[in-house]
């Protein structure tokens, strides 16, 4: 079989990459998205029930792709953050308006934000998308990157980009290593329906076994991801609904009155996978194949939206060639700091917050009150929440590619 050429092949229709191929929409580089699921599966999983909290700043770069005005019929602002720890005095809040912005970020279904970018990518001229479709076998050359696919196809392009979620298979055929964290947590993921009017606030709530955060959506209700303690998931998911919204309650407190309805429970292992080698002779990883995060401060896949705009400015600047080695070194200057950061600050998060430590809970409810009378480190956290400060590409400053 004849071998068909690209400039570009993102591996991975996911969030991560459907981003970048919508965020490529104008450019002259003739592009290919291999997709494991078919583009009206509802087995992807990228594209579930969860709710998805998107910063401010990758608000901005949505609406720089023009794609903002679709999406925001679909998600739910969030203007204000309460931040707690359960058990000890203090906490923080963080506003929109203190901030002058319009929303610290929004929140939007998974499911809804993947139709908004498959139905981008069917109007896509300079795209093929080739799903259901997976990667069987890789060669590096020189000038190109060879694929073969399990449907018997064969294709070239100039760069592959991974964007195949943290079991990359990309990854796994370069024998890249990684480094492993297995928190010993597992996320429950649901929507919760309160009592009282959410009114736009997320809540952050810190407790000995992990954080429990609960995200404003449409309708009165709340996106819950309830971090436990690794196989104390298979007891709370076979509780009834109103067993489960019970401990929900006596973890969460009552600052929005009574939580009276759950939705479909799911549960997915907390651990952090990263790759300290996320390029290669012409290949990249970006999103969870290069960086995946633990939950806590819902910055993964803000992180992996600022991959994506940070490699869209890159590539615009040598049409020529989109894998040349040194594109491929800028790209990874410009983001390795970023990506070290919030991996960082997770883990020390997820350390100091989901200990029993009487001291340690002292500390962190003493901690909490002074960031809260401290306008400067209300408004450092905010902004890093938000995704903003460090070098911004085009798309991070609403600037259409």
């Amino acid at each position: 079989m004849a071998i068909k050429n690209y400039d570009l092949i993102i591996v991975g229709g996911g969030m991560v990459g459907a981003s970048l191929a919508c965020a490529l929409k104008k450019s002259p580089l003739k592009i290919a998205v291999i997709e494991a699921f078919a583009s009206d599966s509802k087995q992807q999983p990228s594209y579930d029930d969860r709710g998805i909290a998107l910063s401010y700043g990758s608000q901005r770069i949505f609406e720089a792709m023009n794609l903002w005005s679709e999406l925001s019929s679909h998600s739910t602002a969030i203007t204000d953050i309460h931040i707690s720890d359960r058990g000890h005095f203090g906490v923080t809040r963080l506003s929109a308006q203190a901030e002058n912005v319009p929303a610290l970020g929004q929140v939007i279904y998974a499911r809804s934000l993947g139709q908004v970018l498959n139905q981008s990518l069917t109007t896509q001229s300079n795209l093929d998308l080739i799903c259901p479709a997976k990667v069987t076998n890789l060669k590096q050359h020189q000038h190109h990157v060879e694929l073969e696919l399990d449907d018997g196809q064969n294709l070239s392009a100039k760069l592959i980009v991974a964007a195949d979620g943290g079991q990359s298979t990309i990854r796994q055929l370069l024998g890249l290593d990684v480094l492993k964290h297995d928190y010993h947590q597992t996320a429950i993921t649901a929507n919760i329906t309160p009592e009282r009017p959410h009114e736009g606030r997320a809540f952050e709530r810190f407790t000995d076994n992990g954080p429990i955060a609960l995200l404003p959506m449409s309708e009165n209700r709340c996106s819950l991801v309830w971090t436990v303690k690794a196989g104390d998931e298979s007891t709370i998911l076979t509780l009834s609904d109103q067993q489960f919204l019970a401990q929900l309650q006596d973890r969460f407190g009552y600052r929005l009155g009574k939580l009276i309805r759950v939705g479909q429970r799911q549960s997915y292992p907390l651990k952090l996978i990263q790759t300290d080698q996320p390029i290669q002779q012409r290949v990249v990883l970006i999103g969870n194949a290069a960086h995946n995060l633990h939950p806590i401060a819902g910055q993964g896949f803000n992180l992996g939206l600022r991959d994506v705009a940070a490699l869209t400015d890159v590539l615009s600047t040598n049409d020529n060639d989109c894998g040349h080695a040194q594109l491929l070194h800028d790209y990874c200057q410009w983001r390795q700091q970023d990506q070290d950061d919030v991996i960082q600050s997770t883990n020390t998060l997820v350390n100091l917050f989901s200990n029993n430590s009487p001291l340690i809970g002292h500390i962190r409810g003493a901690g909490l009150i002074l960031i809260d009378t401290l306008p400067p480190a209300k408004h450092w956290i905010a902004q890093k929440s938000m995704g903003r400060g460090r070098k911004q590409p085009k798309l991070g400053r609403g600037i259409s590619l």
